[in-house]
């Protein structure tokens, strides 16, 4: 607490500093609970962005931003046009005929790319740990790539399962995924 022992030797001027931000800080952190409830309601009553609140790595936030930013995936052709307009597929280089894959493109909508690698990043532990086609493909990609890579074609991946759950209308099942999706 401001004002106690610990702070003996802090002027009172700041003391007073410190107490406003602290309690500019706790009012911030209401205001990020509310909206958090906000979107927890949205995903409730959305059934679309409660369809994507079942795959693992989307959560609220993820399922709101996707569902008001590509509504129900009809203007992608198929699952890996999701992920290129996400910026997650490779970047192609050829020469001689002979193409070779480079780092993710990084095009297309910067945010959502984020929130699913993140997403990614938080699911990969369990998913790698499961018995489902999804946890073989990912044991067999860590055991020769490293782990941000991992992380990266784990969302690409997510990105597809969304673009399917969005066009097909159902919820997510771990036993969905195919190892060659």
């Amino acid at each position: 607490m401001l004002g106690g022992p610990e702070c003996a030797g802090v002027a009172p001027r700041m003391r007073r500093l410190l107490r406003d931000m602290r309690t500019e800080w706790q009012a911030l952190d209401r205001r990020i609970e509310a909206f958090d409830e906000e979107f927890a309601v949205k995903v409730r009553t959305d059934p679309v962005a409660c369809r994507l609140a079942t795959i693992p790595g989307i959560g609220v936030l993820n399922a709101t931003a996707l569902v008001a930013a590509i509504g129900n995936g009809e203007n992608f052709a198929r699952g890996r046009d999701l992920a290129a307009w996400l910026g997650l597929v490779p970047r192609q280089a050829t020469t001689g005929g002979k193409p070779r894959l480079l780092g993710i493109s990084k095009r297309g909508n910067k945010y959502l790319r984020k929130l699913l690698i993140h997403g990614a990043r938080a699911a990969m532990p369990s998913l790698a740990r499961s018995g489902t086609a999804l946890g073989a493909w990912l044991r067999g990609l860590l055991a020769r790539a490293h782990p941000n890579i991992v992380v990266v074609a784990l969302a690409n991946k997510l990105a597809r399962i969304v673009w399917a759950v969005l066009r097909h209308g159902r919820e997510f099942e771990r036993t969905d995924v195919v190892a060659s999706a």
